[in-house]
């Protein structure tokens, strides 16, 4: 319910307003006049500072999303940002430039510092926990460790809607909103502490960015609603080295060193994926054609036959092609050695082409056979997972 701030007219004075005015007035997002506008903007800021519930959902959040993690499962991840607390903290970051004070900016930072901490303290005991599974291929969990075109338009969308659903009706939850943030947030900063301590290359750091920058754009979006809503900082502090400098220079200096970073190093951006087709040589059979002989009118010549040289050519190998197996772990993973204490190479998913070299390892338990993948990387692979093909000319 809004809180009406305006005082009482008396009908004779309500009655001497256009028709077009007065449609206006109730349209009116912001209450009119300086003290009721005050008195709406605390009531606001008081109902988004982050309580005992807030935390605790946090924390189940993160052992969901550890869960999650581990069996690598889309729809688990869904389940993270359902249950996830509602995202006061992030709504009032943006509110803080418009309380101008360092004390609620500091209470509203502090308030998403320690959510955030459980939930990355969560990944980092499901990466010591992955460490037992070494075969999965986490492919959820590289998925949120990315920058996307479609992450950017959910989060923006779902800051916008945050921030004008809340000045248009205080007392009540935007649920949506809150969700589409929570799934862009605290996804990749559960990501990146899993990838902090699991033996699982190009997950850390690049969730942790994906989650600063995520954040930071957040928190900007959340700024520009509130200035396009008419909100200015209710007194000087506001507009100097208040809230508002503190908040816009984080904001810019994440944005474009992390954003920066991200593009010039291709942290956290998703790998190119390539088609591979397999290139089919086929021999050609060489046929010898006799020349016939030239026949002079001279009776004294004799007729002598042209050979021909005869070409031999030696064929190469056709290389033998073979394709990662579906199975329930979704994809392989490619070693430096024939045993499961090898490094990870690589991970491959489900259908991929790989050619099969001749070394085959077999170790009394498990039969390890050596690939090259077409980025010409060499590894060892289990032989139960992979499908092997010979083409046909």
């Amino acid at each position: 319910m809004n809180i009406n701030s305006n005082p009482p007219r008396i009908s004779g004075d309500h009655d001497s307003i256009s028709p077009s005015r007065r449609r206006r007035r109730k349209r009116r997002i912001i209450p009119e006049g300086k003290d009721a506008r005050e008195q709406f903007i605390s009531e606001l800021a008081q109902s988004l500072v982050p309580s005992v519930d807030y935390f605790l959902l946090m924390v189940l959040a993160g052992a969901v999303l550890g869960f999650a993690i581990l069996v690598d499962s889309p729809s688990l991840f869904v389940l993270v940002a359902l249950i996830a607390p509602f995202m006061r903290p992030i709504a009032a970051t943006s509110l803080a430039t418009i309380v101008g004070s360092w004390g609620y900016f500091v209470q509203a930072l502090g308030g998403l510092t320690v959510g955030s901490l459980f939930v990355f303290l969560t990944g980092v005991l499901t990466g010591w926990v992955s460490r037992m599974f070494p075969d999965q291929p986490y492919e959820q969990a590289y998925l949120h460790a990315h920058f996307s075109i479609a992450d950017f338009l959910l989060l923006t969308f779902g800051a916008v809607a945050l921030i004008f659903l809340l000045i248009r009706a205080p007392n009540k939850k935007p649920i949506i909103a809150s969700v589409a943030l929570a799934f862009e947030l605290i996804l990749p900063l559960g990501v990146a502490g899993f990838g902090m301590t699991a033996n699982v290359p190009n997950i850390w750091p690049d969730a942790l960015i994906v989650f600063l920058v995520h954040l930071a754009w957040s928190a900007l979006i959340g700024t520009i609603v509130l200035a396009f809503l008419g909100f200015r900082p209710i007194n000087f502090f506001g507009y100097t080295l208040g809230s508002t400098f503190a908040l816009l220079s984080l904001v810019a200096f994440i944005v474009i060193s992390g954003m920066g970073t991200a593009i010039s190093t291709r942290v956290a951006m998703p790998p190119p994926t390539s088609t591979i087709t397999p290139t089919i040589t086929v021999t050609a059979t060489v046929t010898n054609t006799p020349i016939p002989p030239t026949i002079t009118t001279t009776p004294t010549n004799t007729l002598v036959p042209t050979k021909t040289p005869t070409l031999t050519y030696t064929p190469k190998p056709t290389p033998v092609w073979g394709k990662i197996k579906p199975n329930e772990f979704g994809g392989a993973v490619v070693r430096t050695e024939p045993s499961f204490d090898g490094d990870v190479v690589k991970m491959l998913a489900s259908d991929w082409l790989v050619e099969i070299l001749p070394d085959v390892v077999d170790d009394g338990t498990h039969t390890w056979i050596h690939i090259r993948t077409t980025e010409n990387e060499e590894g060892w692979i289990l032989s139960t997972l992979l499908i092997t093909a010979t083409p046909n000319p």
